[in-house]
């Protein structure tokens, strides 16, 4: 990509300095979770965001206004943490669906709770889910979560299916040595219910910054392991900013995605910004900055000047994530603090 010489944003969207327009809206609405993944955060959980310092409903709203009204956002996918832990959930989804340009909307979850949320999340707006599965055995479930409640996660599949948040799908880590004899079961398994699987390399995003790349299950190693089961053929579909790769299973017109952020990053067709729960935007997963809204929005910033930050921010954004820089530093919040 070529840097131009401008050095102010041109225009009403979401641009940087590299060519790339942000149309996905990535929300965290809380840094709370339910699990305590061994890939994410420690046993005892972290120090959670103190609730003053997290917007409110209606500020989640107005952001999202400002995005979707001003800065030409036609996606918005609510993350955590654990989204299903907000409270004002449904009623965002449907204060957002009002807006006169409503976006797509989808959720991504660990689908604790999905069971009995679904179908009043359908009736508000909301499009589609993700749900995290990263094992179809409940006691290897119980080993990387932390919790016994692979069940729930199962219900929850079902419920999003039933509700008519299609396509379903599923998003799983395979971690070395833990889960990664289970991508054929897991793709079978997809298959089988009529979901959309897919493989996500583990990112350098934990809370105690343990993360080895040796110790990654590369996407290609993902492939590979499919391969033994499955036959795979490159979609020909236009992946456009979509984070995964995908391919035609056994001649379609089912589909599996590799989303291998670390060693194939696609950061040149990267058109996400990101929104964390106590009102910041970060322009990439990875960043070491933040941009405030929180703190302008609650000292009367009309949206005009709400906006013009936000451009601002994603102008700013890196043509990449660094992550095979040798002085690439992980970011210093967590993937469940970010939201992803």
């Amino acid at each position: 990509m070529t840097r131009p010489d401008a050095s102010e944003p041109p225009g009403a969207g979401l641009a940087d300095r590299f060519g790339r327009v942000a149309t996905d809206l990535r929300v965290s609405l809380t840094d709370r979770c339910n699990l305590r993944c061994t890939y994410c955060m420690p046993a005892e959980g972290l120090e959670w965001l103190p609730n003053p310092s997290l917007l409110t409903d209606d500020e989640v709203v107005r952001l999202i206004a400002v995005a979707v009204n001003r800065l030409g956002v036609t996606d918005v996918r609510f993350t955590g943490g654990e989204p299903l832990l907000r409270r004002g959930l449904t009623e965002i989804v449907r204060a957002v669906a009002a807006l006169p340009d409503r976006p797509r909307m989808m959720l991504t979850t660990n689908g604790i709770g999905l069971a009995r949320r679904a179908a009043a999340l359908a009736e508000a707006g909301l499009d589609r889910v993700n749900v995290s599965l990263d094992t179809l055995d409940p006691v290897r479930f119980a080993t990387i979560t932390r919790r016994d409640r692979h069940a729930d996660v199962l219900a929850g599949l079902a419920a999003a299916a039933a509700a008519g948040l299609v396509p379903v799908k599923m998003n799983a880590v395979l971690l070395r040595g833990v889960n990664d004899d289970e991508a054929v079961p897991l793709l079978r398994f997809a298959l089988e219910h009529g979901y959309e699987l897919r493989f996500i390399e583990q990112m350098p995003l934990d809370a105690g910054h343990t993360w080895r790349r040796e110790e990654m299950v590369t996407g290609a190693e993902i492939l590979a392991a499919l391969r033994s089961g499955f036959a795979l053929t490159p979609d020909p579909g236009v992946r456009g900013g979509a984070p995964a790769e995908t391919w035609v299973v056994d001649g379609g017109p089912a589909k599996v995605g590799v989303i291998a952020s670390v060693s194939s990053p696609f950061c040149g067709a990267c058109d996400r910004t990101r929104l964390t729960a106590d009102g910041s935007v970060r322009s990439c997963l990875f960043s070491q900055e933040e941009t405030d809204l929180r703190g302008a929005l609650r000292a009367g910033a009309g949206d005009e000047e709400l906006a013009d930050l936000w451009r601002k921010a994603m102008w700013a954004k890196p043509a990449g994530h660094g992550i095979d820089d040798p002085k690439f530093l992980q970011p210093a919040r967590p993937m469940s603090a970010i939201g992803g």
